[in-house]
C-alpha cells in the first residue's frame, strides 16, 4: 500500500520529480482538503495531466483519498491496515468548500438541537450554504447533503 512513502523512506532521498514535490507539499501543508487549485504552482512548470497523474498515484498509494471531483483528503492509517481520511466527511467538505469559495454554516438541524427544539442529535452530514452546490462529496458511501439558507452567512 504506501509503496511511495516507504520508498522514499528507505532511500532518504528525493528525486526532484513531480510526484516527489506532490507528496512533499501536501505533507507539509496543515490543510486536510486539497482542490486542484492548490497544484496551480505545479501546473505552470508541468502540464495539467501529469499534476492529475502524479494525484491519482497518491491516491493508489494512500497518501490521499478522492473525495469529489477535483477534491482530495489526507488519509490516516489504522492498526487494522484502514485507510480513511484525516477528519469526518462534514469537515472535510466545508473546508472543501470554502476553498472553493462558497461560504458555509451549520445547518438548520444543528441551530433546532442547541436551541432544544429537537432531541435528535445531527450527524454534521448537512451543510448550509449561501448558493447552489451542483458536487457530489462522498466517501466510502457517506455523502454531505446541502441546505441553502440566505441569512447568517
Amino acid at each position: 500500500m504506501y509503496e511511495y512513502t516507504d520508498l522514499i523512506h528507505r532511500n532518504n532521498t528525493m528525486k526532484n520529480t513531480l510526484l516527489d514535490k506532490v507528496f512533499f507539499s501536501i505533507r507539509r501543508s496543515k490543510d486536510n482538503v486539497f482542490v486542484l487549485r492548490d497544484f496551480d504552482d505545479f501546473i505552470v512548470e508541468y502540464d495539467y495531466d501529469q499534476v492529475l497523474r502524479a494525484l491519482r498515484m497518491l491516491v493508489k498509494d494512500g497518501t490521499l483519498v478522492k473525495i469529489g471531483r477535483g477534491i482530495y483528503a489526507k488519509t490516516r492509517t489504522f492498526s487494522n491496515g484502514v485507510v480513511a481520511p484525516n477528519a469526518p466527511i462534514g469537515n472535510l467538505a466545508e473546508e472543501a468548500l470554502q476553498k472553493l469559495g462558497i461560504k458555509t454554516d451549520k445547518s438548520s438541524y444543528w441551530y433546532a438541537y442547541n436551541a432544544g427544539l429537537s432531541t435528535q442529535i445531527p450527524t454534521g452530514r448537512v451543510i448550509a450554504v449561501n448558493k447552489r452546490v451542483r458536487r457530489k462529496i462522498e466517501y466510502n458511501g457517506f455523502g454531505v447533503s446541502f441546505e441553502k439558507i440566505k441569512s447568517k452567512i
